[in-house]
């Protein structure tokens, strides 16, 4: 999904032009709107914007200065300016700068949408794959990338030795040519590419690569960033503002990352027909936190609505003390492949390996305290997971997990181990899918307590912690309309229901249900309704 934001002083232009689009129902394009380069300013610094209309003269800064704010947030923008001045240096300037066209007001409606129409075609062609590993291909030399992730693998087990070898990790960043500064804090996004379940090592390992690609392709303009694959098979990125950015580019990282995120997953989508969820950390941190950041991203990975979707999850708690995130996971190597899979949601790999462990542990005679070893560590792996996910209330039965004399033989004890995941499995697909209706219910509350505030895609994504053009799709999929048609509903609806207050003026009705301008607001109801709120009214009577 795109976004398209339209500036102009005129707020009747403005109004206009919105409603023109949003008429359209174009389910790529999602739009905004600003009455200043303030404004604007300001949804630029809230969400990715890729398309921006606007008036070349406003007072205040104008649309030439705005559009030169506009690429140090947002360096891919394209800028449309309209205006209704012809003179030749206004032009002129315009069509100097990179990603810009220049349109004159009085062309008309149809001109403005036609060129729109066809910047997001040129986007989409940007999008393509064949562009973006042409660009980035050069860049990655596979027994670079092959010494980096070991690298890093090691150092994530290691960082709290960093702070007494701080000059040792400084050398080794630069023998191994690692583009990061060890001397600046940094920033994590941890990335899940979903697979096809018939996907073998070869695909996976091919998909992984052509993910890197596509992330190259959209980072390296404005960050320093590495990609490295975990012992999850993951990706796990460290990122850091360029060198060469603006000050201004550095309080705005966190929120150009995440944009620009979403513009990674529609282009593996698009390119590669897979889905990829991120979660990111909302502020940057040291180097000797790596590691409890990362831990804390794979645990707030599972609590996404389920695999196979293009989730975006920015934790922005306060991470100003990591204390309570220092917990150190000892556990053999079966035990990892088995923690794998079940954050992972594979039911038939863990069962798998799960009966693996078993064999081998139960024929393990003379070892009777690795055996017991053994059943403990996958118990308190399933009750660990299970308490996080608020399974136990749900499950009839796992009180025997923590009690292994209940059971008549450690034979028994496993294929207790094993019933209880198959239930937890079950019970997770369950949830999913109840979540999903709850996660609708709660968007649908919010739109109908707040319809006189912004119910803009970025708000209501903002809101609910969600990719916004994600959130378009997942509500139309789960609810069979569109988000905007809804909130038109709800907004027709409360007006129908004050309009036959007769004490209340029409524009205090039209404030209401969120519109400042009460044209804009006749405007709608006559479109919903075929007549003006007063109309309405008297015909109540």
């Amino acid at each position: 999904m795109y976004r398209l934001l339209i500036v102009d002083d005129e707020e009747i232009i403005t109004d206009a032009l919105y409603e023109v689009f949003q008429r359209q129902l174009l389910e790529n394009l999602d739009v905004c709107k600003a009455y200043s380069a303030k404004e604007a300013l300001d949804w630029l610094s809230r969400t990715r914007i890729d398309i921006v209309l606007t008036d070349i003269r406003m007072p205040g800064m104008n649309g030439l200065e705005l559009s030169q704010q506009i690429q140090l947030y947002w360096p891919r923008c394209k800028v449309v300016f309209l205006t209704g001045f012809s003179e030749f240096d206004y032009a002129y300037q315009a069509i100097q700068l990179p990603n810009t066209r220049y349109l004159l007001k009085t062309e008309g409606y149809d001109k403005v949408t036609q060129t729109v129409q066809d910047v997001i075609r040129e986007i989409d062609q940007e999008l393509q794959m064949e562009k973006l590993v042409k660009t980035s291909l050069e860049q990655l030399d596979a027994l670079e990338l092959a010494a980096h992730d070991e690298y890093f693998r090691q150092l994530l087990r290691e960082t709290s030795l960093i702070i007494e070898r701080r000059e040792e990790l400084i050398r080794d960043f630069e023998e191994l040519r690692i583009p990061l500064s060890a001397n600046a804090p940094v920033l994590l996004a941890l990335g899940r590419v979903s697979y096809r379940a018939d996907t073998g090592y070869a695909g996976r390992s091919k998909a992984l690569t052509d993910v890197r690609r596509i992330w190259e392709s959209f980072m390296s303009e404005q960050t320093a960033s590495l990609g490295i694959i975990d012992k999850h098979g993951d990706i796990l990125w460290f990122i850091q503002p360029s060198p060469e950015a603006e000050e201004t580019f550095h309080q705005h990282l966190a929120r150009y990352l995440e944009g620009t995120l979403e513009l990674i997953q529609e282009a593996c989508l698009a390119s590669l027909q897979s889905a990829i969820s991120f979660t990111v950390n909302g502020a940057l941190c040291e180097w000797e936190e790596v590691t409890n950041r990362y831990e804390r991203l794979r645990r707030l990975q599972q609590l996404r609505v389920g695999d196979g979707l293009s989730m975006l999850l920015i934790d922005r708690t306060d991470q100003a003390d990591t204390d309570a995130w220092k917990e150190v996971i000892s556990i053999d190597h079966k035990a990892a492949v088995l923690e794998a899979h079940l954050e992972g949601g594979k039911a038939a790999e863990f069962l798998e390996e799960l009966d693996t462990l078993s064999v081998k542990l139960t024929q393990a005679s003379g070892n009777v305290q690795k055996t017991i070893e053994g059943y403990y560590t996958v118990s308190l792996l399933l009750l660990s997971y299970m308490n996080r996910l608020g399974m136990k209330d749900k499950l009839a039965e796992f009180g025997k997990l923590m009690r292994l004399d209940d059971h008549s033989s450690m034979k028994e004890a496993f294929l207790y181990l094993r019933e209880t995941a198959e239930s937890v499995f079950d019970c997770k697909n369950k949830d999913e899918k109840d979540r999903a209706s709850k996660v609708i219910e709660r968007i649908c509350q919010f739109i109908e307590e707040h319809l006189e505030e912004d119910l803009s895609l970025v708000r209501l994504a903002e809101v609910h912690y969600f990719n916004p053009s994600y959130l378009s799709r997942f509500f139309k999929q789960e609810f069979g309309m569109n988000l905007s048609e809804y909130i038109d509903k709800c907004r027709l609806r409360k007006a129908k229901e004050m309009l036959c207050n007769y004490d209340m003026k029409v524009r205090d009705v039209a404030a209401a249900v969120g519109y400042e301008a009460a044209h804009s607001f006749t405007r709608f109801f006559k479109k919903m309704t075929g007549l003006t709120p007063q109309e309405y009214r008297d015909g109540l009577t």
